[in-house]
C-alpha cells in the first residue's frame, strides 16, 4: 500500500505517481488514463486499444441485440 496526498496544481490538485508504479503498469505520460469512482474510491485505469474496442462491442451488442438476432434467425 502507497500513501499519497494531493498536491496543488495550478486551480486543481493533482496525485503524483511513482516512476515504479509507471514501469509496472506500463504507463507514460501519453497513455490514455480512465478515471472512475465507486462513490467511495477513484479508480484509475490505462485505456489500451483493445479495451476501447471490448467496450465498443460489448455496448453495441447491448444496443443492437435484437437486431442481431432477426438477423440471425433470417439466415437460417
Amino acid at each position: 500500500m502507497m500513501i499519497k496526498k494531493l498536491t496543488k496544481l495550478g486551480n486543481s490538485h493533482a496525485v503524483l505517481i511513482d516512476r515504479a508504479v509507471l514501469d509496472l503498469l506500463k504507463i507514460d505520460v501519453d497513455t490514455p488514463i480512465e478515471l472512475t469512482t465507486n462513490g467511495n474510491q477513484l479508480i484509475l485505469s490505462p485505456i489500451r486499444d483493445d479495451d476501447r474496442f471490448k467496450k465498443a462491442l460489448v455496448e453495441t451488442n447491448e444496443l443492437h441485440a435484437e437486431t442481431f438476432k432477426r438477423l440471425a434467425e433470417q439466415g437460417r
